[in-house]
């Protein structure tokens, strides 16, 4: 017997990415001691008082099957927020809770794509879209932003793709990146799939971390809200990554579709997560703020030691908790630099191919550690840059 090619399928029959991760993850079960700038986990907890509410929930009896569309004073409060930040109007009904960001995203291309439509990405991603597009029957085709233009995606690439494809799948503040899409760019997109009749899936689990610009989300563009499907998650904007809490916002007609969606796969979110994500959502922008805070004063010490030297460059770090390095000038992929300064110095970083083939020559770093600890392995691989620029 065999498994169903859909399922088989989903990583295409490529690499799924995370070589250097697995080798650093296997270093340190062995006793070698490593520096993990690979993934976007946050180096907090979950802060105390949103688990003291979860458990305060969990205690009280909410622990059955919830409201399989979310809890209701939930999906109001992601709905008020919502509102409140991009000025479109929103209501409960236009939000469905899922179990995270990576489920929104599955449900997003299952509610746009039928089976064999084309979904576009953009080249850097992350590295679950194409097999979250195959996963859900889709045929993946992935454009490529460029080095030069600090990965701003052009609208004539995109158009260039769009003939007959389903939907576009956008990610800003951007990961791998970093890169913060302009208005310029998102007015770009917003026309091409006006005009192409795309349906525009816009991952925004990072809009709280923001330190140059503004994050716009393109549901507030001209004609954009009917054809939009923004998906969020308190993942990144509250330190839960764990507690996979996440939604998806959009046209009433389409969230209808998506519950029912959700009563014949997820069965809902546990009440008491959803409980507690209300908790934290009320705690307010402030809060958000001090969870954001720690990157973007690691983002400010990045730009002194990158500062003098010329062995790493560094792409426009305007958002998210990382870091997208140029190592070109050493002569070497992003994934050979990757793994020799993990051979070297016993630091993990991520190549930029594992993110695509935009950004190979460039390997991406979490900002995830102490501020002294990201520091010193970020002069470590400066350093290490600067040796292999004098081999190459």
């Amino acid at each position: 017997m065999q498994a169903s090619q859909r399922i088989s399928g989903i990583l295409g029959g490529g690499s799924d990415g995370w070589d250097v991760f697995n080798k650093a993850r296997e270093m340190i079960d062995t006793g070698t001691p490593v520096t993990e700038l690979t993934i976007g986990e946050h180096d907090i907890r979950t802060a105390a008082p949103i688990l003291q509410e979860m458990h305060r929930a969990a205690l009280a009896g909410h622990t059955g099957y919830a409201s399989i569309p979310g809890v209701a004073a939930l999906r109001r409060e992601v709905a008020q927020r919502v509102q409140e930040r991009t000025g479109v109007p929103t209501t409960s009904e236009n939000v469905m809770i899922t179990p995270g960001g990576q489920s929104a995203l599955f449900a997003a291309h299952i509610a746009t794509c039928d089976a064999g439509d084309t979904a576009l990405y953009l080249d850097p991603f992350y590295a679950t879209y194409p097999g979250t597009i195959r996963g859900a029957g889709a045929t993946p085709l992935c454009i490529q932003t460029h080095a030069e233009d600090a990965f701003q995606p052009r609208a004539s690439d995109i158009a260039a793709h769009a003939k007959g494809a389903k939907s576009l799948l956008i990610n800003t503040p951007n990961n791998p990146t970093g890169v913060v899409y302009s208005r310029a760019t998102l007015d770009g997109i917003a026309q091409v799939c006006r005009e192409e009749d795309l349906w525009l899936i816009s991952d925004e689990v990072y809009d709280t971390q923001v330190w140059e610009g503004e994050h716009i989300s393109p549901r507030a563009l001209d004609g954009m809200a009917e054809r939009t499907l923004v998906v969020g998650s308190m993942s990144k904007s509250h330190a839960m990554t764990g507690s996979r809490i996440g939604w998806v916002v959009g046209p009433r007609d389409i969230i209808d579709n998506l519950i029912n969606l959700a009563t014949h796969t997820t069965y809902g979110v546990p009440g008491f997560i959803q409980d507690a994500a209300l908790f934290a959502l009320q705690l307010g922008e402030e809060f958000e703020a001090e969870i954001a805070a720690p990157f973007r004063r690691r983002r400010d010490i990045a730009h002194k030691v990158l500062a003098g030297q010329n062995a790493v460059s560094l792409v426009p770090a305007q958002g998210a908790m990382y870091l997208m390095l140029d190592v070109r000038s050493t002569g070497m992929t992003g994934e050979d630099f990757a793994f020799a300064l993990l051979e070297a110095h016993q630091i993990a970083v991520m190549p930029g191919e594992s993110f695509g083939t935009a950004a190979a020559g460039h390997v991406r770093v979490a900002m995830t550690i102490e501020d002294s600890a990201f520091e010193a392995a970020l002069k470590t691989l400066c350093s290490f840059a600067q040796s292999c620029q004098n081999d190459a």
